[in-house]
């Protein structure tokens, strides 16, 4: 179903796609839209009653695009170190995990896609960080070992989420 929500969720695709371009600030524009569309996107699906689950499924697909392909710029650029980027990314390790032990454990209808506390943080934090790297900020360990403690934590939020799915039927 296309709705302005989720045309907002795709247009972060063909942003991530100006990181091609060496410009700094249109680099620095497409983060900014990004971040943007991806705040306006939920409000926008809540306030016209036009969530669905392809749009849960949209929005956190195309951030993750989005930040996918703006790494593996500055890392083909050399301005980010493989573990940094595993760092980053380590809240779709978790989650990834999450769903494995979902079906290992024959729970795959509890699963709700809708976003966690601590996914959205990370996603920020992620826009943030892109956002340095624009302009060769360096980013200590504590940044990176802060996206593993937010991955765990939406870990945890998501088994949280769980039971009280059950209590809601």
């Amino acid at each position: 179903m296309i709705t302005i929500s989720n045309s907002l969720s795709f247009f972060r695709a063909p942003l991530a796609f100006l990181f091609l371009q060496g410009n700094p600030t249109l680099r620095l524009l497409a983060i900014i839209f990004a971040a943007l569309s991806d705040c306006i996107d939920g409000y926008l699906a809540r306030r016209y009653q036009s969530t669905s689950r392809f749009g849960a499924i949209l929005d956190p697909a195309m951030d993750k695009f989005f930040v996918y392909f703006a790494l593996a710029i500055f890392y083909q650029e050399g301005q980010i170190a493989g573990w940094e980027i595993a760092a980053m990314l380590s809240r779709d390790f978790f989650l990834c995990l999450y769903g494995i032990i979902m079906m290992a454990t024959r729970r795959t209808k509890l699963i709700v896609f809708r976003s966690v506390r601590w996914g959205k943080i990370t996603t920020a934090l992620q826009f943030i960080v892109l956002a340095g790297l624009v302009y060769h900020v360096s980013f200590s360990w504590i940044a990176f070992a802060a996206f593993v403690a937010m991955g765990w934590l939406a870990f945890l939020e998501l088994f949280q989420l769980a039971p009280a799915m059950v209590r809601a039927k």
